[in-house]
């Protein structure tokens, strides 16, 4: 088995004083929205430059910088750009409105919360990205719940679990491709394998949103809409249809903005100076978020240079007796650099490697190896609320992440069902 370094648990503190600070003072102040997550990252990331002694300053600024510039980190910053224009835009020119009027006229009142699970499973599988998926039906879901005087949070957070069930199985999902290559197994008998596992979650999920559905979106009267005008949905259906198609997410957006501006100049919706402001304000929206995710970048990159992601690694596998504690290590090792990193694909490919001599040495199939990294990745990455999905979210419908986390139902069971799976040794997987 390949030598594990033992690291430093020192730097780990960065990411303890970033999370004290953030949770310390939100409940102090008792409200999540006075506490700002950008000054809590702020003072983790001076620590974590004061903390690189072998360094100079400019040394540990330069390598602090090279963290935050990580092209996966430019990459997501990019989509949080050209999501909060596609959103801005296409609510400025009612595509919003339009594609609310349309489902609450299809789906029944009291089945709403159910077939926007089933919208975003389906979404998500589609086109292989939680964050797409949530760009496109959060803006959907957060005007229905305001149109029905249903509870908003609970209604985003359908949306996210939907997304993160088609995250987690799509073909074309980042973590998948991560998670099979790492393992080295193939998609195919990967999905077998991690469908076996979810499809408890995601079906006691559904039956949840179909009971309590009436209990959350109440009151609204779709006989008293006027007139929809159809083709204000098309920026969405661009979205979905190229999406499905299997275009990239960034040429997905950019699709969407150029159909809202279209047909919103095209309909006397606005001007093209409107446009371009609603499209300002939209990506002004995504400030917090870009800086926070520029801040997380370059914190965690000091903390791997100074040894404490190997420190976990090295405690995590120290002490494997068994299949199931090997498991149960693989599950610690990504559930731990997901939480670091905030970044599930990330996480994945950073333990990946140490997970795959682990399977080999306990007997551990690549496709049940893979599922388990991509499962718990996708559990972790969906309740954080300094994660990419929470934060998108919450952006997106105007609310605190931390009020969407208590009813994220699906994530949540399908960390008990994979945890089920781990303890029961099913389903069984030889190859």
């Amino acid at each position: 088995m390949q030598s594990i370094k033992k690291g430093n648990p020192i730097a780990l503190l960065p990411l303890v004083v970033f999370l004290g600070i953030y949770l310390a003072g939100s409940l102090l102040a008792g409200d999540f929205y006075k506490m700002p997550i950008v000054v809590a990252g702020m003072i983790a990331s001076i620590v974590a430059v004061i903390m690189c002694r072998k360094m100079t300053l400019t040394e540990s600024v330069d390598s602090y910088s090279r963290g935050a510039t990580e092209p996966n980190i430019m990459l997501m910053i990019w989509i949080f750009v050209l999501a909060g224009a596609f959103a801005a835009s296409t609510k400025s020119m009612g595509a919003v409105d339009a594609t609310v009027a349309l489902t609450l006229r299809i789906i029944p009142e009291e089945f709403l919360p159910a077939g926007v699970f089933l919208a975003a499973c389906f979404t998500s599988f589609s086109v292989g990205t939680s964050v797409g998926t949530i760009v496109a039906l959060t803006p959907i879901a957060s005007a229905i719940a305001e149109q029905t005087g249903g509870n908003t949070a609970w209604l985003v957070a359908v949306v996210v679990g939907g997304a993160l069930f088609g995250d987690n199985l799509s073909f074309i999902s980042d973590t998948t491709i991560a998670a099979t290559r790492t393992q080295g197994c193939n998609m195919r008998d990967k999905f077998r394998t991690n469908i076996l596992i979810v499809a408890p979650a995601a079906l006691i999920t559904l039956l949840l949103y179909a009971v309590m559905g009436g209990e959350y979106v109440l009151g609204y009267n779709a006989s008293s809409e006027t007139t929809t005008h159809w083709i204000m949905m098309l920026p969405y259906l661009l979205v979905l249809v190229t999406a499905i198609a299997g275009v990239n997410v960034m040429g997905v957006l950019v699709l969407g903005i150029l159909a809202s501006g279209i047909v919103g100049i095209a309909g006397g919706e606005f001007t093209p100076i409107d446009w371009c402001v609603s499209m300002g304000e939209g990506i002004g929206s995504m400030g917090e978020l870009i800086i926070i995710t520029m801040m997380a970048g370059g914190m965690l990159e000091l903390i791997r240079l100074n040894g404490g992601i190997d420190y976990i690694i090295s405690r995590v596998t120290s002490r494997i007796a068994s299949r199931r504690g090997a498991e149960l290590s693989i599950a610690s090792l990504v559930i731990f650099a997901d939480v670091c990193t905030a970044n599930n694909t990330v996480a994945i490919i950073s333990v990946g490697g140490i997970a795959r001599e682990i399977a080999q040495r306990f007997g551990i199939s690549p496709r049940r190896a893979a599922s388990l990294l991509d499962t718990f990745s996708c559990f972790v990455q969906g309740i954080l609320p300094y994660g990419a999905q929470l934060l998108m979210a919450a952006g997106l419908a105007a609310i605190s992440p931390v009020e969407i986390i208590p009813y994220l139902y699906y994530p949540f069971i399908m960390g008990a069902c994979v945890l089920v799976a781990i303890i029961l040794q099913r389903p069984k997987c030889n190859d």
